[in-house]
């Protein structure tokens, strides 16, 4: 499904829809390597509180991340219903916990607003634009650069 979806004309480009904790977000697709069925991963020692555990992804061990976590909304209780979105980016292979993917949705790179200035809310710093929807939606668009920060020992 996701292979025939890619960028399309200059400035516009296509990105995966999903909730977290009721929230909208957002990555490109092309970020996007395949979404998964939740599965129990096997738990890391002393790692980060975000880091649920690995999984085995046809031979290669893949750390998932809980994004409800990591973005502040308190940690999720996976069950068959969440999602593990396998993402990769600079070079790093990731599964990101969801809640649900709802949409694929063609974006004009225009209409990616800037985040609005506000200091208390902990998940601005990995949110890299909102993007406004016809049926009233707000997306915020996750940066991984900045979830996947190197020095927290999260390479798969």
């Amino acid at each position: 499904m996701l292979q025939s979806i890619s960028h399309n004309s200059v400035g516009k480009s296509d990105v995966v829809a999903f909730k977290l904790a009721d929230q909208d977000f957002c990555i490109d697709i092309g970020l996007v390597r395949e979404i998964r069925g939740w599965t129990p991963t096997t738990m890391l020692p002393h790692a980060p509180d975000y880091v649920k555990g690995v999984i085995n992804l046809r031979g290669s061990v893949v750390t998932v991340i809980d994004l409800s976590a990591r973005l502040g909304f308190g940690a999720a209780t996976p069950s068959h219903r969440h999602v593990v979105i396998i993402a990769m980016h600079a070079g790093r292979i990731v599964g990101l916990l969801a809640d649900l993917v709802s949409d694929i949705l063609p974006i004009n790179d225009d209409h990616i607003q800037a985040v609005p200035d506000i200091a208390s809310n902990p998940a601005r710093e990995f949110i890299v634009g909102m993007i406004t929807l016809d049926d009233g939606r707000i997306l915020r668009k996750i940066d991984l650069a900045q979830l996947l920060p190197a020095a927290h020992g999260v390479d798969a």
